[in-house]
This record gives C-alpha cells, structure tokens and sequence, in this order.
C-alpha cells in the first residue's frame, strides 16, 4: 500500500506519503493564498523525496474540510482527478480529524481552525481518534468553555477563548497525520463498501464539506430599466 494524502482546507498546503507503516515523506507550506500553484510540486516534492513515482500510488486521501471554499475545493478535485487517471480509490477524512489525531492527545479537547469571518470550524473530541460531534462553525466566545484546544484557529483567539486552554500539539492539519490515520483506517474488510454507505466514522467518499454558503453568488438578472 502507497497512500498519497494532501489537504488544501487551511492555509497549510501539506503532502504526503504513507506506506502502510510509515510516513516515508511530508512537505508543507503555510500559505493562504497559492493552494493551486503549491499542491501539485508538494507532491511531486514527496514523491521524489520517498524514491517513488506517481504510477506506485495505491490509494488517495484529502482532506475534506470544514475549510474556505476555494482552497478546499483545489484539494478534493486533485484527488478525484489523480485517482480517476491511476484506476485507484480516494477518499476524504474530516479536516479537523487530521488536527486531532496528530495532537497525539488520550483526553477530551477541542479542535478549531480559522473560519474566517471572526469564525471557527471545531470539533470535540473525546482522544486524537474519536470526534463526538462536529464539525461546525461558531464564534471563538461560543465555543465549549470546559476543554482544553489545539489548532491555529484557538491559537488566532487566545484571548477570547482563554490562553490557559492552548496546549500544545500542532496547529495544521499536516499530511503526515493525516496519511497515517487514513492507513489505520484502510487495512478494515470491506472498506469501500462502507465508505459508500457513509457509515464509516474517519473515511469518507472526496466530498467537500460546507458549513456556510460561498462568498462568490450568483449575480441576479439586471433590473429592467423603463423608458
């Protein structure tokens, strides 16, 4: 098993690959606004870190949000057209899962990452492998205010949410968390069957998931002018 994993949901441009049993290799770069011209020499990056081709690639991962809408979208249609052209499944794995489970943490806390708009995406979390609800979308003073978070949005609103709470785990989905979780996931029987019934709880088919509507609309009809 090659497990190729990208995620576009923040402003962490993060690739990777996954053997099955290690992280082989990672690259990430934090920028908010070249998703599109970063995702695919990330990838070429670990690719060629790890001594591998893109033909060898048994298996695709994105993330799939809660993330602005453009970003997210660069990710889960690289996937979908990579996993198209080499005959291979792909999947989606929540954003915010790819927080959790690379803050390595056996309590209960909370994700959160940027939402723009004075918002957050979160999540709880009773350990780095198990969501209990979530993902949704709030203001940082409307978050659960018993729990501990992790994640660059709860680091952006430190004095809203308590500075106490911030621990210390990584603040991005990167990709090394996220292909490692998916590999967990992927040795299951039948694991595409229950991928398409929806019903597994980390693996998803590559679908964005919205909170909130776009900001780009539609333009209405012109208003009819009179003579």
């Amino acid at each position: 098993m090659l497990v190729l994993a990208f995620d576009t949901a923040t402003p962490a441009v993060t690739a990777a690959l996954h053997d099955g049993e290690r992280v082989l290799a990672e690259s990430t770069t934090v920028d908010a606004r070249r998703h599109g011209e970063l995702l695919v020499p990330t990838i070429e990056t670990v690719l060629r870190e790890a001594g591998a081709v893109l033909a060898d690639v048994t298996v695709v991962v994105a993330g799939a949000g809660p993330g602005p809408y453009t970003g997210l979208r660069v990710g889960l249609m690289t996937a979908q057209a990579l996993a198209a052209s080499l005959g291979v499944p792909a999947y989606g794995v929540c954003t915010l899962d790819a927080v959790a489970y690379g803050s390595g943490l056996s309590e209960p806390f909370l994700v959160a990452t940027d939402a723009r708009r004075k918002e957050v995406f979160w999540g709880h979390y009773e350990d780095m492998r198990t969501r209990l609800s979530g993902p949704a979308v709030s203001r940082p003073h409307d978050l659960p205010a018993d729990l501990p978070l992790v994640g660059a949005g709860a680091r952006m609103y430190a004095e809203v949410v308590g500075a106490s709470r911030l621990l210390d785990a990584p603040e991005y989905p990167f990709a090394g968390a996220l292909a490692s979780l998916a590999a967990e996931q992927l040795g299951e029987p039948d694991i595409r069957e229950v991928v398409e019934s929806g019903t597994h709880p980390v693996l998803s088919t590559p679908r964005p998931v919205y909170l909130r509507r776009p900001d780009a609309q539609v333009p209405a009809a012109p208003k009819k002018v009179g003579t």
